[in-house]
């Protein structure tokens, strides 16, 4: 984690020491933290001004827990001097210099990670990839955003070799200011879906969005992407001269590395690159796709893709992703609750499609922040499924999820409005011969059907 002076802080964000971090400017904070309940001894406390709580107001609090120095956006001269502080005009924005300095004192090869889905995912496939001949530092958890990152970017040693950045978006402009932030040496688009299209208004400006990672990605630096999607190759086909490489991969045989003769395994999926096999004890086309974008990456850092991808065997990735237990009754559960958007709907669909069960059970929650788009996407995934030669069993949860079930047309369709009472109907319908997916949006929850089995 970052470790430097009081005095190295104030320069790094043009801050103001009071005459207590004036006393003390050569001493060190070791990590930053912008919550008291987590906060640890010698740490740099970074208070921000809400709409609804004033960080400043636990300053006195922080200290207490040990806090090394803060910053401020009280004048220097209403601090108290007994504590060391260092006035900023921003909390948020010095936060922000702060890790940019950081980083650049760390010198981290940068792999910075968008898409619409599978970030995290491939994220953790990345690390997995690299973490044997490097020394790696990830984003944790999902700080992806203008707070998280420089979070991320404080957690780094100073002998850290790979920083993988995860970057999560809002609206157009924010993933220009991650890039121009961190400088990457390799950025990865995952894919280009339907997720923000609320804020964003249609694909193309998600598609552009995203794209906005190369901002800056340092020249002769690498784009890694995938030519599947056309909205992402109007982008690239019209840069004139571009200072990157780009490397891509995926079904369609315009990328430079096919992947193909994709199929589920007892232990996950298994594909061809290229010349070579890949096994991923992950389910799902779509986590072939992310595994073959990390492998790039270790290409280009001058590996070998294929021996590397022996590594897959030891690959963890983050709960809630197509993770799979058995329950008591033998019907595999696939939890892929973390979040949805109809392709990756449509995607862990394909999926339990492929599986040899004789009965598939569909748990579908509603798909949010699709605005105006929210009828006609969530009839798009019961048109999918009423297109597929599947004997589907379908099971909905929420205000808008019962517009699949209009259109998907299967023998066996409810809809609930209570995941109580969803789960107590589903534990009644498991035996070995039976899987289930448990899909929705973050805020749908749909992982504690789970506990209610």
């Amino acid at each position: 984690m970052i470790n430097i002076s009081i005095e190295d802080v104030a320069q790094y964000c043009n801050g103001i020491l009071n005459d207590k971090a004036e006393e003390i400017a050569g001493a060190s904070i070791n990590g930053a933290s912008i919550d008291t309940r987590t906060i640890e001894e010698g740490n740099l406390f970074i208070p921000f001004k809400g709409e609804n709580v004033d960080g400043h107001r636990f300053i006195n609090n922080a200290f207490e827990k040990g806090a090394g120095a803060a910053l401020t956006e009280a004048p220097i001269e209403n601090t108290d001097e007994t504590l060391p502080m260092i006035h900023v005009e921003n909390g948020l924005l010095a936060l922000q210099m702060i890790a940019e300095r950081y980083l650049q004192l760390v010198n981290p090869k940068v792999i910075a990670i968008t898409g619409s889905n599978g970030k995290t995912t491939t994220k953790d496939m990345v690390e997995c990839l690299l973490a044997d001949d490097y020394k790696v530092k990830k984003t944790i958890g999902n700080y992806n955003n203008e707070i998280g990152l420089p979070l991320t970017i404080l957690e780094l040693d100073r002998d850290t070799e790979i920083s993988i950045l995860e970057m999560g978006m809002d609206q157009t402009g924010d993933i220009n200011f991650l890039s121009r932030l961190t400088k990457p040496d390799i950025a990865i688009i995952t894919n280009v879906g339907e997720s923000h299209i609320e804020k964003l208004g249609s694909r193309e400006k998600i598609a552009e969005a995203k794209y906005e990672i190369v901002d800056g990605l340092k020249d002769g630096g690498v784009l890694i992407c995938s030519k599947d999607y056309p909205l992402l190759n109007a982008l690239t086909d019209a840069e004139d001269n571009p200072q990157f490489e780009m490397y891509t991969a995926g079904i369609s045989p315009d990328n430079a590395f096919a992947i193909s003769n994709i199929s589920q395994t007892e232990s996950g999926t298994r594909f061809e690159m290229s010349d070579f096999k890949v096994d991923i004890p992950q389910l799902g086309t779509h986590n072939a796709m992310n595994a073959a974008l990390s492998l790039l990456a270790v290409k280009a850092l001058g590996g070998d893709m294929e021996k590397s991808s022996m590594k897959f065997k030891q690959l963890k990735i983050s709960s809630m992703r197509m993770e799979q237990s058995l329950h008591e009754s033998g019907a595999l559960i696939i939890n892929d609750a973390y979040n949805a958007s109809p392709s990756s709907m449509k995607s862990a669909i394909n999926t339990v499609s492929e599986m040899d069960y004789s009965r598939k059970i569909l748990v579908l929650g509603d798909i949010l922040e699709l605005g105006e788009y929210t009828g006609t996407l969530h009839r798009s995934i019961g048109e999918h499924i009423a297109s597929m030669d599947q004997n589907f069993e379908l099971l909905t949860y929420g205000d808008h999820s019962n517009l699949i079930s209009e259109e998907a047309r299967v023998a066996s369709s409810r809809h609930f409005n209570d995941l109580e009472e969803l789960g107590g109907h589903l534990k009644g319908m498991l035996n070995n011969e039976t899987v289930v997916l448990l899909k929705g949006s973050r805020g749908m929850e749909m992982e504690r059907v789970d506990g209610h089995l």
